[in-house]
């Protein structure tokens, strides 16, 4: 069975770092290492794109010197690793409502998204001030706009205006920590993907771990509601 498309919910850094009695500021450095691995593991296995789950429009209601902490650890971990993600052709996108990002964040990440366009090995999604909800509602907006009648209304239209477009729905959802729910990810295309949840937290999730979701899911029937 083939699998294309993983997605993953990054879950756990905090409660990793608390459990060693760290500031969670480590737990989510060490997250960005765990992405690392992931990115070179799903090019090894010859998975084609890996969307992430790094910061959801529900995040915003953290305390502010955490959320201050990702928005600069994301602006550093792009400028710092580009070159290595361009020279290993990974390509790189940012779903999300990226406007209420700061100017400085946002010419980062297009830098970065229009430096790796021409890739072609593993494509990374990595969803910022991203909520499933929100990217249905904007996709809507914008069909409306367009004047497009009610009966030229279908699936194909709406996949075609979410964040995700020209993106193959994902094969397999992972969510890392413990926890079993989606939390507002990608709630149209994961319709019919495997899910596995696992209480890894994020920063032990290692290459064989990924070999083991690579696994089980190899071992499920996808019947896609059929």
């Amino acid at each position: 069975m083939e699998l294309k498309h993983i997605a993953i919910i990054m879950d756990g850094n905090r409660r990793w770092a608390k459990k060693r009695l760290l500031p969670s500021a480590v737990g989510h450095k060490e997250g960005v290492k765990a992405l690392k691995r992931t990115v070179k593991a799903c090019s090894e296995f010859g998975v084609k794109y890996l969307t992430v789950y790094a910061f959801s429009t529900e995040n915003w209601n953290r305390k502010q010197e955490e959320v201050d902490f990702l928005m600069n650890l994301l602006a550093s971990t792009i400028k710092g690793e580009i070159d290595e993600l361009h020279t290993n052709n990974v390509a790189l996108s940012f779903p999300g409502d990226l406007s209420v990002l700061s100017k400085d964040l946002q010419d980062i990440l297009a830098a970065a998204s229009e430096k790796t366009r021409g890739n072609s090995g593993v494509h990374l999604q990595i969803a910022i001030n991203y909520g499933a909800r929100n990217e249905i509602v904007n996709a809507v907006k914008k069909i409306v706009a367009t004047g497009t009648k009610v009966d030229k209304i279908n699936e194909k239209l709406v996949t075609d205006n979410l964040y995700s477009q020209n993106i193959p729905d994902p094969d397999l959802l992972i969510r890392t920590g413990g926890e079993k729910r989606i939390s507002n990810f990608l709630l149209w295309q994961v319709a019919y993907s495997e899910l596995l949840f696992t209480k890894t937290y994020w920063p032990d999730f290692v290459r064989d771990a990924l070999a083991t979701a690579i696994k089980e899911f190899s071992k499920r029937q996808r019947r896609f509601g059929g």
